[in-house]
């Protein structure tokens, strides 16, 4: 029997059920019609960082950052490789602190890029600092 999951679209915020096998064929939004799980980390909002958090049945892994951090920019490639290797079972994304701070402080936010998982809607591990590509996906890998 096939196993259906609750996937928020990274676009519009639309929660989608769709079946677990057919997350890595492409698999469309109901609403926006865009891909539901890009290869590619995404950004979040504070109007859908809840959703994305308690809606999704499958791990999220956040990374805290800013445009000016020069950690958080030297750890962005490693960041984008490991969305693209674990995809679909992980999700990647991206919160601008300057952006979004009421996210940040609401998380305890002090020093970026920190990086939280969640899972099933609730945070399951933080690291803060920067990451390279093997450090950042054994740490995911070793919390999700």
């Amino acid at each position: 029997m096939s196993e259906h999951v609750n996937v928020v679209c990274p676009h519009c915020n639309t929660t989608n059920r769709v079946l677990r096998e057919r997350l890595d064929a492409g698999a469309k939004c109901g609403n926006c019609r865009q891909i539901l799980m890009p290869a590619a980390p995404f950004e979040l909002t504070q109007a859908g960082f809840d959703r994305h958090v308690g809606s999704n049945e499958l791990p999220l892994v956040v990374d805290f950052w800013a445009p000016w951090c020069g950690p958080c920019r030297a750890m962005a490639p490693a960041y984008e490789q490991a969305a693209a290797e674990l995809a679909p079972g992980v999700r990647l994304a991206k919160l601008n602190t300057e952006a979004e701070p009421d996210v940040a402080a609401r998380f305890g936010i002090r020093g970026i890029p920190t990086l939280i998982a969640f899972k099933n809607g609730r945070e399951v591990a933080r690291q803060s600092g920067a990451l390279d590509r093997s450090a950042l996906l054994g740490w995911i890998k070793g919390n999700i």
